[in-house]
C-alpha cells in the first residue's frame, strides 16, 4: 500500500473518530510526562550513585597513591633488577582483587622513553593509553593528585571509570606517572537496571492508561455516537427512533432530552403532514367541485361574448370582461388541479425519445401573436436535432411558460431561444433583453404565487402557478430549472434534462446566459 494513501486513510480515522483521538492524545501527552520524569529521574540517581561511589573510592585512591609515594621515595636500591621487583611488589599490593575492589594501576616514565629505567607497568589487560590525555598532562605539570572520569575496554566491553593521577620518583631520580584505575560498571549495571525497570514500568503505566482513557472515553462517546445515529434515522424520516435511557447522570438527560425532542418533533411533523393533506385536499375537492360551475359559467360567457356586438357600449364590455375573466379563472383551476397531483405524488410521466426542436417551435408558433402584439421578436437557435427521453406534453408546457414570461418581461425587445445537447443531456435556455431582475427576485422566481412586482399589470395573463409547474415538470423528468437575471439587462431561464429520465448530467450543454444571440455556448455557468 502506498504510504499516500495510507496517510490519508490515517487521517480519515483521525478526523471521524473522537475517542481515538482522546486516547492518542492521552497516551502520547502520558508518555511524554513520564519521559519527562524518567529522564530527571535518571540524571537525579546517576548523579547521586556516582557521588557516592566517588566518595568511596577518592579517600581511598590519594592514601593509596600517598602510600606508594612514599613508599617509591624510600627505595634505596640501585641495581635495577631489585627496583623493578620491588616497584612491581608495590604495585601488586594496590590492585584490587577483581571482586571486591576492582582496580587496577598504571605506571609510565615522564617524559616517555624507550629504553627507561624501569619500563611501563599496567594491570593485566590494560595499556598506558587507557589513560586520559587531560589527565596525563595535568599530572606532568603540576604536583598533587588530580582525578578524571573515563571509559575504557575492558575484556572487549567499554566500561565506564575513575583515574586517579600523581607524579612519582624511583631510582636513580627519574619521574613517573602513577594512575589508579576504578572499574564503574558495577554502578553502571545499577543504572541499567533502574533504566530497564523504569521502562517496564513505564511501558505498562502506559497501557494501563490507554485501556483507561479508552473507556472512560468510551463512557462518554457511546452515547453520543448513539445519539448521533438515532438522529440520522430521525433525519431520514424514522420519527419513532429514541435513545434507551439508563441512569441519573448528564449523558441520561441528554438522551431523556433527546427523546423529547424527537417526540415534540414526531407530533409537529404529523400534525404538519395532516394538515397539509387536508389543504391538498381541500384544494383538490374545491378544484374539482368548481369545475362543473366554472363550466356552465363558461358556457354562458361564451354565449354573451358571442352576441356582444348587439349590446351597448358598457354590456359590451362587460360581457368582455366576463369572458376574459373566467378563461384566466380556468386556468387558474387548471393549475391548481395540477398541483394539487404534483402535491399528491400523483403525477406521472409518459416518457419516449423525442426531438427537442419540434416542441420548442410548436410553443413558438404558438407564442408568435403575442410577441407580435407587444413588438417583440421570437429568434430560435439551434444546429440540429436534439434527442431526449420526455414527456412532450410536460416539457412543451414548460417552455411554453418560459416563453410567454419572456415575452410579458421582454419590453418590445427581441427574445432568444437557445437549444443544444451534449452527450448527457439536453437545455433549453429562453433570453429575453427586458425589465430583468435582482438576485433576491431570482431566488423567488419559483415560489408559487409570487410576483416581482404585484402592482404590475399583465398583458397576457396568468395564475402565478406557471413556474412552480414548470419546476415540478421539471424535477419529474430528473431535470433542472435555472434562472439568471440583471435588472436592465434582461434575463434568461434554462431548462436542462438528462438523455435519460432519471440519468445523470455533466456540464450543461447551454451557459447561463448566452452570450450573444445566435452563440451556442457549452461550458460552465457564468454569473
Amino acid at each position: 500500500m502506498r504510504p499516500r494513501i495510507v496517510w490519508r486513510l490515517a487521517g480519515m480515522f483521525w478526523r471521524r473518530f473522537l475517542q481515538l483521538r482522546v486516547v492518542a492524545v492521552t497516551v502520547t501527552l502520558s508518555a511524554l510526562a513520564l519521559g519527562a520524569t524518567g529522564l530527571f529521574l535518571s540524571q537525579q540517581i546517576a548523579t547521586g550513585l556516582f557521588d557516592e561511589r566517588f566518595r568511596q573510592v577518592e579517600t581511598e585512591a590519594v592514601s593509596g597513591l600517598n602510600n606508594v609515594k612514599a613508599t617509591f621515595d624510600s627505595l634505596e636500591a640501585t641495581d635495577p633488577d631489585q627496583v623493578k621487583t620491588d616497584v612491581e611488589d608495590t604495585l601488586q599490593s594496590v590492585e584490587g582483587d577483581g571482586v571486591n575492589v576492582q582496580r587496577s594501576f598504571v605506571l609510565a616514565p615522564l617524559p616517555a622513553d624507550d629504553n627507561p629505567y624501569v619500563p611501563a607497568l599496567a594491570s593485566t589487560g590494560l595499556t598506558t593509553s587507557v589513560v586520559p590525555v587531560e589527565l596525563d598532562q595535568v599530572v606532568r605539570a603540576e604536583p598533587g593528585v588530580y582525578w578524571e572520569s573515563m571509559s575504557y575496554v575492558k575484556d572487549n566491553v567499554e566500561v565506564p571509570g575513575l583515574a586517579f593521577g600523581t607524579r612519582v620518583s624511583l631510582p636513580p631520580g627519574r619521574d613517573y606517572g602513577l594512575y589508579l584505575i576504578y572499574d564503574l560498571s558495577s554502578v553502571q549495571e545499577t543504572l541499567d537496571f533502574f533504566h530497564r525497570t523504569v521502562g517496564l514500568a513505564g511501558a505498562l503505566l502506559l497501557a494501563v492508561i490507554g485501556v483507561i482513557a479508552w473507556y472512560t472515553t468510551r463512557l462518554v462517546v457511546r452515547p453520543v455516537s448513539t445519539a448521533a445515529a438515532a438522529s440520522e434515522r430521525l433525519a431520514s424520516g424514522h420519527l419513532e427512533q429514541r435513545m434507551e435511557v439508563s441512569g441519573e447522570d448528564e449523558l441520561a438527560r441528554l438522551g431523556s432530552s433527546f427523546n423529547h425532542m424527537a417526540g415534540n418533533l414526531q407530533d409537529q411533523i404529523v400534525q404538519l403532514a395532516a394538515l397539509s393533506q387536508m389543504q391538498q385536499r381541500f384544494v383538490s375537492d374545491v378544484s374539482h367541485e368548481l369545475r362543473t360551475p366554472l363550466t356552465t359559467v363558461a358556457m354562458a360567457a361564451e354565449v354573451l361574448h358571442d352576441a356582444r356586438d348587439s349590446f351597448d357600449p358598457v354590456n359590451q364590455r362587460s360581457a368582455e370582461l366576463l369572458y376574459n375573466e373566467v378563461g384566466r379563472f380556468q386556468s387558474l383551476l387548471n393549475d391548481l388541479l395540477e398541483i394539487s397531483r404534483f402535491d399528491a405524488g400523483a403525477a406521472a410521466l409518459d416518457a419516449d425519445d423525442f426531438d427537442m426542436v419540434p416542441v420548442v417551435n410548436r410553443v413558438l408558433d404558438t407564442a408568435r401573436p403575442h410577441s407580435d402584439r407587444v413588438g417583440s421578436q421570437l429568434r430560435m437557435h439551434n444546429d440540429g436535432p436534439c434527442i431526449v427521453e420526455m414527456d412532450p406534453r410536460r416539457i412543451e408546457r414548460v417552455v411554453r411558460n418560459l416563453v410567454m414570461n419572456a415575452v410579458e418581461h421582454s419590453e418590445g425587445k427581441p427574445i432568444d431561444v437557445y437549444v443544444a445537447d451534449n452527450d448527457s443531456a439536453v437545455s433549453v435556455a429562453v433570453r429575453d433583453h427586458g425589465i430583468g431582475m435582482t438576485m433576491e427576485q431570482a431566488r423567488r422566481v419559483f415560489d408559487r404565487f409570487w410576483r416581482a412586482d404585484p402592482a404590475r399589470a399583465r398583458t397576457t395573463g396568468g395564475s402565478g402557478l406557471g413556474l412552480s409547474i414548470a419546476t415540478e415538470d421539471t424535477r419529474l423528468h430528473g431535470g433542472r430549472l435555472d434562472v439568471w437575471g440583471d435588472v436592465g439587462q434582461g434575463a434568461c431561464f434554462r431548462v436542462t434534462l438528462p438523455k435519460r429520465v432519471g440519468g445523470s448530467m455533466s456540464t450543461p450543454p447551454l451557459a447561463l446566459p448566452p452570450v450573444e444571440p445566435g452563440q451556442l455556448l457549452a461550458g460552465e455557468e457564468t454569473s
